[in-house]
């Protein structure tokens, strides 16, 4: 797969969300909370500004980022759910 976004949109790789809560109840589909949080596959160039320079990317590939709750746009390549979103919607990187 080589997806390469654009301007200041990144390519996130959705964490799997959890299927049982901490008492051991199984959800369901429809009861699972959307997931926020992710590893970065791909970082656009940065998005072009007024004055003609590009804006620096803030985050870079391999990062584990917490993104909005409703940013981007979902899709699936080979299997794997994945979110396009913009530099905007990332909230954090998280650093372990």
């Amino acid at each position: 797969m080589n997806l390469q976004p654009l301007g200041d949109r990144l390519i996130v790789e959705v964490l799997d969300e959890e299927e049982t809560t901490a008492s051991g109840i199984v959800l369901p589909d429809t009861a699972k909370e959307k997931p926020q949080e992710g590893f970065t596959l791909a970082v656009g160039p940065g998005r072009i500004l007024d004055n003609g320079k590009r804006e620096q990317m803030d985050v870079k590939k391999g990062d584990k980022v917490l993104y909005a709750k409703y940013s981007g746009t979902e899709f699936k390549v080979e299997g794997e759910d994945l979110l396009i979103v913009g530099q905007k919607d990332i909230l954090a990187v998280v650093e372990d």
